[in-house]
């Protein structure tokens, strides 16, 4: 039977040991204290949540332990942490440096990074996340960039389970044009990220895998200047040099005020497009839905329905058949998410769903 690589993307916000998130959620319990406050909107709206395994600090090792075995007993067996650098330095890395790296069974499962370089917005404070204000910016200069490269490098590249593709570290990258748009244009980006893999391959690693973050086809700046220039993801591909390309939110590419099986649909759709356009693989990513209402005060009516473990599971074959169409390419599929509980698109289990999206992972993929 082949083996696949099934990873679920984690938002490291769940922790009460990051001083700098108290602006976001001051009772200091994380992102917590939004799920705490998630109200029904509408007849059917089932909110608030409750976690089964309780509001837990994701930055403690032992309860990293407990997810950990909860993964892996169910087919999980890579982590993606989002990775964030704010205001010259790291913002969030507790809950994989206190937590995931120190848990005693760690080795039972890879994880890499995934740079989640967007802007930082009050977005993730309920008291004011109508109000869209930018708090920090995501770009990062040259000599920004080249600390990300070597804290990267030094911290997590050379730890143990760290995710490689024919031994070269694989580095996500969210947002190509805030990438672009930081070094002042594409070849600059360019350079910069041929830097990054002198780098790596300076720390004695074969080479760099770079993977690239998709969003609609159209969704990129290739200029970095010129805000009305749009480009293609497909030439960022090209001219970047990415080594392979996934999704991280169906939202991305699709309008999610539609039902799930009508999302499927769009997504295979998307898949073709991809094939006809990318000059990279592609690692098939499937969401399990989108509503972040739990993150406002007022009513968002982009709410994915049926948003089922059936119907996910649906999803999760389709990834798979797409892998085992093309054996050339490393069997990588992502997931979002194991814990995007604000944006009603996590795994760990619920008081709606029990087990159900986790069960769904291991019928398909069985145990890692």
């Amino acid at each position: 039977m082949r083996k696949y690589d099934v990873a679920a993307y984690i938002w490291p916000s769940y922790t009460c040991q990051e001083p700098r998130a108290l602006q976001f959620w001051p009772e200091g319990i994380g992102e917590w204290q939004t799920v705490k406050t998630a109200e029904s909107r509408f007849p059917g709206h089932v909110w608030p949540r409750i976690p089964m395994l309780g509001y837990q600090d994701e930055a403690d090792p032992h309860v990293m332990e407990q997810q950990i075995e909860l993964a892996v007993t169910h087919g999980v067996n890579v982590f993606i942490y989002d990775w964030y650098w704010y205001d010259d330095r790291p913002f969030l890395e507790q809950c994989l440096d206190n937590g995931f790296l120190q848990a005693s069974n760690r080795e039972k499962m890879k994880f890499y990074l995934m740079w989640a370089n967007h802007d930082a917005t009050s977005l993730w404070d309920k008291r004011i996340a109508e109000k869209d204000i930018k708090i920090w910016s995501g770009c990062a200069d040259e000599k920004r960039f080249d600390r990300i490269c070597d804290r990267v490098i030094d911290l997590y590249f050379s730890s143990p389970g760290y995710y490689c593709v024919n031994g070269c570290p694989v580095f996500s990258i969210y947002d190509v044009s805030n990438l672009i748009n930081g070094f002042g244009g594409m070849d600059p980006a360019r350079r910069a990220l041929d830097r990054f893999r002198e780098k790596t391959v300076k720390a004695g690693f074969p080479g760099l895998h770079l993977q690239m973050i998709v969003w609609n086809e159209n969704a990129v700046n290739v200029s970095g200047v010129d805000g009305k220039r749009g480009g293609t993801a497909w030439e960022a591909i090209r001219r970047l040099l990415f080594d392979s390309i996934t999704h991280y939110q169906f939202v991305h590419f699709l309008d999610p005020d539609i039902s799930y099986p009508e999302a499927l649909e769009k997504v295979e759709s998307e898949w073709r497009k991809i094939e006809e356009n990318a000059s990279v693989p592609y690692s098939p990513h499937i969401s399990i839905g989108w509503d972040n209402n739990p993150r406002f005060r007022s009513f968002r009516p982009d709410v994915m329905r049926e948003c089922t473990p059936d119907h996910f599971e649906i999803g999760l074959r389709m990834a798979k058949e797409y892998i085992d169409r093309h054996p050339q390419q490393h069997p990588l599929i992502t997931l979002n998410s194991w814990n995007e509980w604000t944006e009603g698109s996590y795994l760990l289990p619920d008081d709606l769903n029990g087990f159900g999206f986790l069960d769904a992972v291991r019928r398909v993929f069985g145990n890692a």
